[in-house]
């Protein structure tokens, strides 16, 4: 039984290469939450996280002081038990936020750690449903200071020569009429064969307002339209979602089963994109994820590919994996010692056991500084 020695945690602040926009809001800076867990026998699992761009201490303060007391000297096999005491402990501190994206990192590192320790790839020690690759959009479509429209077709055309089928775009930032027109843009682009995707960000108050942008884009055929209203506005999900043909994806800062439930029977969703470095962890998105099964509802996971891609491929209801093809956006990627690749618009799965990469010590020191807790 391999028990737990210790665990480190980093917050690590990766500035943007360039301050980018989404609908509501501009990011110049990023901070992760990292984890390494250690048992006695010497095998270490990793987890990490998005904190936002701000006050990223409080995600070492939730692991170091909360958390952590709970897992050491725990056996790791002890999934259940662990998630369920974290989860209990940390009632009065947050049921989402940073304190459930700690607990999701813990989670995730505890699963990685024990399928390193019994030299398993983490897709075939959840029990693979895909044992090779998975297939993935690319994400992209961001707005950018002097980004016109035939540029943004042209960063969508770019991923489909990269041999991705489905692509997927920023929208709700400008007017109805001038989201429109890059909507056209990039669907005339890619073609009418390539799956076009449309991320709002939060960007609409109400459903009058939803439905003077929606009504203008149905022609162009997208494959969903993501987070149109705040994550907690789950009648105005609903309510979109009877109005129009397109479908609804959501969830990616949902947070636990309960959330997702609610959702799922009011019809808001008919994808979801939950994302386990939020949601609660493996554990918690393995649950989300056989719910939604029984709801005939696919899962869609939100960006960190490199956590998604063996989820995905472990769940018959997960469609695709959002890949970002540089660092840019997803500038975690500069603290990893080892990248996914991709292959006609698949991602390759890792067969190292665990999830087959670790931490690049020398830039997670450029960024952040590690904290030890035995």
């Amino acid at each position: 039984m391999p028990k737990i020695s210790s665990i480190d945690v980093c917050t690590a602040s990766v500035p943007l290469d360039r301050t980018t926009s989404f609908s509501n809001r501009s990011v110049a800076i990023r901070h992760y939450g990292l984890v390494k867990i250690r048992s006695q026998e010497g095998v270490e699992g990793i987890g990490f996280c998005y904190i936002g761009s701000a006050a990223g201490r409080i995600f070492n303060e939730a692991v170091a002081s909360l958390l952590a007391p709970i897992v050491l000297g725990r056996d790791s096999y002890e999934i259940e038990d662990l998630w369920s005491s974290m989860y209990q402990e940390s009632l009065l501190q947050g049921r989402s936020g940073v304190v459930m994206r700690a607990i999701s990192t813990i989670d995730t590192a505890l699963w990685d750690l024990n399928a390193r320790t019994n030299k398993l790839p983490l897709h075939q020690y959840l029990g693979a449903a895909a044992a090779t690759e998975v297939p993935a959009y690319a994400s992209g479509g961001y707005y950018l200071e002097g980004k016109t429209d035939a540029m943004l077709g042209e960063e969508m055309l770019k991923y489909t020569e990269l041999g991705f089928r489905a692509v997927k775009m920023k929208t709700g930032r400008l007017s109805p009429k001038d989201e429109a027109a890059r909507v056209r843009a990039a669907r005339e682009a890619v073609g009418p064969d390539v799956e076009l995707m449309l991320d709002c960000n939060n960007a609409w108050q109400d459903l009058t307002e939803a439905l003077q942008y929606v009504r203008r884009i149905e022609e162009f055929d997208p494959y969903f339209i993501e987070e149109p209203f705040g994550p907690d506005d789950i009648e105005n999900h609903a309510r979109l979602a009877s109005a129009t043909h397109v479908p609804i994806a959501t969830a990616e800062i949902g947070y636990g089963r309960w959330y997702h439930k609610a959702l799922l029977d009011s019809g808001g969703a008919s994808i979801l994109q939950t994302d386990a470095a939020v949601c609660g962890g493996i554990t918690e998105w393995k649950r989300i994820a056989a719910t939604a099964a029984s709801y005939g509802v696919v899962l869609c996971p939100h960006w960190f590919h490199d956590l998604h891609a063996p989820l995905v491929a472990a769940t018959p209801n997960a469609r695709y994996v959002e890949f970002f093809p540089d660092d840019q956006v997803l500038n975690f990627r500069r603290l990893l010692d080892r990248q996914l690749e991709f292959k006609h618009g698949h991602v390759q799965l890792h067969q190292a056991s665990g999830l087959g990469f670790n931490f690049d010590e020398g830039q997670v020191k450029k960024h952040g500084e590690w904290q030890t807790i035995r």
